[in-house]
């Protein structure tokens, strides 16, 4: 059992990683995927689906907690990263929530990346409950960290 949340663990740290490499340059005004997505709210299963013709390419999964979205996980075809599919899912979806009035509870820390490198999505953080991915640490140059930081970092450079 042991072995089987550990690859689970494994599998989502990696996952995570490579979305959090293909979100692209920070503030970088261009959101849209390469191609024409549609972006829906499926409440029945708790996750907007990114869907390419009939195929979803992409989800986020969330909960409601009184007046906010728990954002949980982002999920992308490994075949889809590196063409802004992440971006433009997670932009829509905040897009949808702040349109709503609620606020957001950050568990994913791709979400967290996503708007830490476009803060004008920074104001839909719920102040009292922000969330574990919030405020994504950078550890100060020079100084020493995990490797497992250091292969996200790298990464994103």
């Amino acid at each position: 059992m042991a072995a089987n949340l550990e690859a689970e663990a494994s599998a989502r740290e990696e996952n995570n990683a490579a979305l959090i490499a293909a979100l692209g340059k920070p503030n970088s005004d261009e959101v849209e995927s390469s191609w024409e997505l549609d972006v829906l709210n499926d409440a029945e299963h708790g996750r907007w689906t990114a869907s390419l013709g009939p195929e979803a390419i992409a989800e986020l999964s969330y909960r409601f907690v009184g007046g906010r979205v728990v954002l949980l996980t982002t999920w992308v075809d490994p075949a889809y990263r590196k063409n802004r599919v992440a971006t433009e899912l997670i932009s829509r979806v905040l897009d949808e929530i702040r349109e709503s009035g609620r606020t957001v509870t950050i568990i994913c820390p791709v979400v967290g990346v996503f708007i830490d490198r476009n803060p004008e999505y920074a104001d839909l953080i719920d102040k009292v409950h922000p969330g574990a991915g919030a405020y994504p640490e950078r550890a100060p140059e020079g100084v020493a960290h995990n490797q497992e930081l250091t292969a996200v970092e790298r990464d994103l450079a």
